[in-house]
């Protein structure tokens, strides 16, 4: 049996592989899927990767599989480690966070102004894989992005840098890591005007370098072995698809609520009338990732945030019940309410944190409004894929929950009218990935595993 295309999803703990086939036809399939242990940590990804291929094979009754290429999404060992050091936070600087946001990093740090002696003793600690250095609109500010330049050389760590700051610089910064060995990438600035963000460029640049470095990272040293095709961060992935389904349907946002993380991508321009009230600009394509809500690593975090006796109040039985028996994935209808619960908490919090929200300013000429954030009044769709928003009976009524919620506190919300799809076959992240080479089949996977024409 020869399969076109192979999918794998390394992650902390378990590494997937999806098969699809007929990729180069109007009619692509989700062939099927296999999981085993990552074993990354154990120093060799390709056991883990040859693990989930033997399981899809059992799953399927066969002996072995040949495939034409394998890609690959990857979030082992802490995923995409980037460190973003700007001029302004709240301009270049929250420009370098989006970008890399939204490429699929896992953000360690971020600074504005001059680099300080503890903020570089916090980059050697942090040992990224990315640093991203911006800062000054083209023509303007040089100086900061610059010496913050030179004290990046100084760390003496071959870790690769990117600059997407003041166009005006771009030789400068050449000239202080020529020599180096450190990996130097220049690409156009994230942030070339005053109100403007220009995150696009930077974004494809991160993920390539992820791609290009990770494969040198301690137990991925030998996974070109097996993947032949992209590698890049499991988020990126996710985002990917997000833009893809954008392209075809509209603006939307997806959620995925996971065991240590919540993240929401959303990919809208919003209206007119909100982006003229706007204090900064935001992106079309926007990531937040709250790693304090996860239904597993922080699944007591969670039940503290909801409170005990509240939570007790709502699943009718004491949380001792299911709490010594709980193992990440849910095996009774009791830990099921209660994953549940925690899941609603994750996504109400997180979409909170996520959404921007309208403020009052009181001046001489009486009270004024202006907004703050991203506008997410345009959406469409809200979108669930990751293991609990595809996975647990209560899905639809948890996506459902933030279309319209507003309310008291201003915020830009989905309205009442958006549509909620669900990722039946935890695909969106896969998707992303195959979309680099096969878009086409990419968004048609996309379309039946959401049940949409």
């Amino acid at each position: 049996m020869k399969i076109d295309i192979l999918v794998a999803e390394i992650g902390s703990t378990t590494t997937l592989v999806n098969a699809f086939s007929d990729v180069n036809s109007l009619e692509p399939v989700f062939w099927g899927q296999g999981e085993a242990p990552t074993s990354v940590l154990e120093g060799d990804v390709r056991a883990g990767l040859r693990g989930a291929v033997d399981e899809l094979c059992r799953n399927k009754g066969l002996e072995s599989l040949e495939y034409g290429e394998m890609l690959a999404t990857s979030s082992a060992a802490g995923g995409l480690k980037m460190t973003v050091h700007g001029l302004v936070y709240d301009m270049t600087a929250k420009a370098a966070r989006e970008a890399a946001l939204g490429a699929g990093a896992v953000l360690k740090m971020v600074t504005s102004g001059l680099l300080r002696e503890s903020d570089l003793d916090g980059i050697r600690a942090i040992n990224p894989n990315i640093i991203m250095l911006a800062g000054g609109v083209d023509h303007g500010e040089r100086d900061t992005a610059l010496a913050n330049a030179k004290s990046l050389r100084s760390l003496g760590i071959k870790v690769p840098i990117i600059y997407a700051g003041n166009a005006d610089t771009q030789t400068e910064i050449k000239s202080i890591f020529a020599g180096t060995g450190i990996p130097l990438y220049i690409v156009e600035n994230v942030y070339p005007r005053i109100d403007e963000l220009n995150v696009e460029p930077a974004r494809k640049v991160i993920q390539a370098v992820f791609e290009e470095h990770i494969v040198h990272a301690p137990g991925m040293e030998h996974i070109r072995d097996m993947v032949t095709g992209p590698i890049i961060p499991t988020p990126g992935a996710v985002m990917e698809s997000a833009k893809l389904l954008y392209g075809a349907i509209g603006d939307l946002m997806v959620l995925d609520v996971g065991g240590a993380t919540t993240d929401i991508h959303s990919v809208t321009e919003g209206s007119e009338e909100i982006s003229r009230m706007l204090l900064a600009p935001e992106p079309v394509a926007k990531r937040t990732v709250e790693g304090d809500l996860g239904v597993y690593v922080n699944a007591m975090n969670l039940v503290g945030l909801i409170g005990r006796a509240e939570l007790e109040s709502r699943l009718g039985f004491p949380l001792e019940d299911v709490l010594a028996s709980y193992r990440a994935i849910p095996k009774n209808d009791a830990e099921i309410r209660f994953v549940e619960a925690l899941a609603a908490e994750a996504v109400r919090l997180a979409f909170r944190r996520h959404a921007g929200h309208i403020r009052f300013v009181y001046g001489p000429q009486g009270r004024s409004s202006l907004a703050e954030g991203k506008d997410l009044t345009q959406v469409k769709y809200i979108i669930g894929t990751g293991g609990a928003l595809t996975r647990l009976p209560g899905r639809a009524g948890i996506l459902r929950s933030i279309a319209g919620d507003g309310g008291h506190l201003r915020l830009l919300s989905p309205p009442e009218t958006a549509g909620v799809l669900v990722d039946n076959d935890y695909i969106m992240a896969s998707l992303g990935v195959l979309s680099k080479r096969r878009p086409q089949a990419a968004l048609r996977l996309l379309r039946w595993s959401l049940n949409i024409p």
